[in-house]
């Protein structure tokens, strides 16, 4: 019988949304939060909005966007190329985002009485983003434990699982084709199978396929 609490950090992509309904699963009561830190596509925000709504599910959108003073980056500005140079970190990194993210995130739970706040940080297709590691989440985690004495649990369901993985997630929660249709990963703001040049677009394409390719296989046998 499902009984505890969880906040889902959600931005209406591939991963927040695969997490939100493999959350939907295993906890008696859901909350999404999504954070506007002055990203270039307000869609984003509306998409994450229109999601939870359809599913039902309580959902809090939080300014961050002292964030965007703080570390200019390709997400927010447009003068900045996407871009990822070899040995270096993609134009596309925030500098503190997950910490910041997480953090909020579990002084929401906190007031909600939910110990779970669930992310879909994945350290397998995570281009480099220093707080998408295992590592940093599991500090994280004994630090927000410390700093407000309370037992919280951040729960990384996709940490290991690469994009055809994580495709194969959505379809065993049902979700495979709401996550198709309805998610935004793309960097230039195209709902679905996105602009197809980005790398978010690239990278999810990638998986998809392959993922595609495996179930058309499976059901050959």
């Amino acid at each position: 019988m499902k009984k505890e609490k969880a906040v889902v950090v959600f931005s209406g992509g591939q991963d927040s949304t695969t997490c939100l309904f493999w959350a939907l699963e295993r906890f008696a009561e859901v909350e999404a939060v999504t954070f506007n830190y002055g990203q270039r596509h307000k869609l984003e925000l509306e998409c994450a909005a229109e999601i939870a709504k359809e599913l039902n599910v309580k959902h809090h959108i939080l300014d961050m966007s002292l964030l965007n003073q703080l570390a200019p980056n390709a997400l927010t500005r447009d003068d900045i190329a996407i871009e990822h140079k070899e040995g270096e970190l993609p134009s596309t990194t925030v500098d503190g985002r997950n910490m910041l993210f997480l953090t909020f995130a579990a002084v929401l739970a906190k007031g909600m009485g939910a110990k779970h706040i669930v992310t879909g940080v994945c350290e397998t297709d995570f281009s480099g983003y220093p707080d998408c590691r295992d590592v940093f989440v599991k500090s994280l985690n004994v630090t927000l434990n410390l700093s407000m004495d309370y037992p919280y649990v951040i729960d990384t369901p996709l940490m290991w699982l690469d994009k055809e993985q994580t495709w194969e997630l959505a379809d065993q929660l049902g979700a495979f084709e709401f996550v198709r249709q309805r998610t935004l990963t793309c960097y230039n703001g195209i709902i679905a199978d996105g602009c197809g040049d980005c790398p978010a677009c690239q990278l999810r394409k990638k998986g998809l396929d392959a993922y595609l390719s495996k179930r058309v296989q499976g059901a050959g046998r």
